[in-house]
């Protein structure tokens, strides 16, 4: 007889031949304990491979069925119940993407009451976190755990931060039959992952609207979660389910004593570079920069230089006065002002007398500043990063994007906080460029993607998800 035990985030495997037997491959020898041991993400696996060719004794289940109904049922979007249909046909496992405001939540919410199982939702931000808690309650009509930012409560439906599931999966890991990922491309990052590999749960579900990682790490996803089995592209939705919007590109010429003061810095640069022989393009370019720049006081020269140029082209005084005309441009409407740094955020604030939302933002003001956006007491909410994901304002329809990094996820993630449909709405996405700078470059990449007009190899159609092999539920 073969026994399954959950322990410490792995599983415990008692009664296997020394070479692991019908399991060889998903369980190691450990010789401290005299057991076989494998990771508890392979807990469905092994009961396939179990079922109907060994007795076993499965003591490592501790999920259980629960009786959920929605409170007020509604019909399902087109695309909605295709990617539960797709899902539910790759053996309820798998990622499914779909833009910003499209409803991945409800799609959630569905799947939760196919698989009739505890359920635990991760998501990186405790924002997002009360916000899912808030909505499961309602829609569900029943309590809903929550674990992180300060809270410790564990329900048969429970919502907790990435970190916090890091922290109790090694005791609480068998605890849930299906595990959400919200924002399921922060998974793969280091230990991060281990949210996924530590929990024994046999239905996963990933959702995002950008799954691609710089680091070329989302190919982990298969493993962790599941294969891409729908995808759905803003471009698909506009107008219909998401607001019609435009994004344009605005080119603002730095006023002439900046301009002079960004070339002679970029110039300053640009010349310790090619002194010091670093390719910034290579996969360790920065850091060799840095190593160089540390050994050599022309270096630490140059990296002062190369932080003022930054600066210089990121908010600069025709940048900032830029933002002043779009705002009274779009007087009356709801607008989020997004910087790459909180000190442009900060500066923007003292100058335009505006509220200004950062990383040092506490939770409780969170919540404050938003519901007064939402009301309309405050109109305009400066941000540099913490509005990039996920945080529902439907009542936004400007974005002003005066810097941001190269990234393609975090340019649709930002277009993404101002499609929430409304009657009527017709979003805008202003996107600042200091004109001849290096800002052009980093706005031509993160443009990369059909949602501004461009192609991009990452939005080719997903293969079709891998037939399931029989077996029996979990």
């Amino acid at each position: 007889m073969i026994s399954l035990r959950f322990q410490d985030g792995t599983l415990l495997l008692d009664g296997l031949p020394e070479d692991g037997g019908p399991l060889a491959g998903l369980c190691v020898w450990d010789a401290r304990v005299r057991l076989h041991r494998a990771a508890a993400l392979h807990y469905a696996a092994i009961l396939r491979r179990l079922h109907g060719k060994a007795e076993y004794r499965d003591e490592a289940r501790a999920y259980a069925e629960v009786v959920l109904a929605e409170r007020e049922p509604r019909p399902m979007r087109h695309y909605q119940r295709a990617a539960l249909e797709a899902w539910e046909g790759a053996q309820r496992r798998g990622v499914v993407v779909l833009p910003t405001g499209a409803g991945k939540s409800y799609v959630a919410l569905r799947a939760m009451l196919a698989c009739r199982r505890s359920a635990l939702v991760l998501a990186p931000t405790i924002d997002l976190v009360v916000q899912w808690a808030t909505d499961l309650e309602a829609r569900l009509g029943r309590p809903v755990g929550q674990y992180g930012g300060g809270e410790k409560r564990l329900d048969d439906i429970t919502v907790a931060t990435y970190d916090s599931g890091i922290l109790f999966m090694p005791w609480h890991g068998n605890r849930f039959g299906l595990i959400i990922f919200d924002e399921v491309h922060h998974l793969p990052s280091g230990v991060t992952s281990q949210t996924a590999s530590m929990c024994i749960a046999p239905f996963r579900l990933g959702l995002t609207a950008t799954p691609e990682r710089s680091d070329g790490q989302e190919g982990r996803l298969d493993d962790l979660v599941g294969p891409i089995v729908h995808r759905t592209r803003i471009d698909e939705l506009e107008g219909e389910f998401l607001a019609s919007y435009q994004a344009e590109v605005v080119e603002v010429a730095m006023d002439p004593d900046e301009a002079a003061s960004y070339t002679a810095h970029r110039a300053q640069y640009l010349t310790f570079l090619r002194a010091s022989g670093v390719q910034l393009s290579g996969p360790t370019g920065w850091q060799d920069f840095l190593a160089a720049a540390g050994r050599d006081p022309r270096g630490r020269a140059a990296l002062r230089a190369w932080r003022e140029q930054k600066r210089l082209a990121r908010a600069s005084r025709a940048k900032l006065r830029a933002v002043w005309e779009l705002l009274r441009e779009h007087g009356g409407e709801r607008a989020l002002i997004f910087t790459d740094d909180n000190d442009t955020a900060y500066e923007i604030g003292r100058q335009m007398v505006l509220p200004v939302m950062t990383h040092h933002t506490r939770p409780a003001e969170r919540r404050a500043m938003l519901a007064a956006f939402r009301d309309g007491s405050w109109p305009v909410l400066v941000t540099s990063k913490v509005l990039n994901e996920g945080v529902d304002v439907p009542e936004a329809s400007v974005g002003i994007i005066v810097s941001g990094s190269g990234s393609v996820r975090e340019h649709v993630q930002r277009l993404g906080r101002i499609l929430r449909p409304q009657q009527g709405k017709v979003a805008v996405l202003y996107e600042l460029v200091s004109a001849g700078t290096a800002e052009g470059f980093t706005s031509e990449r993160r443009r990369s993607h059909a949602a501004f007009g461009e192609n991009d190899w990452r939005d080719e159609a997903p293969p079709a998800p891998r037939p399931p092999p029989p077996a029996r539920p979990c």
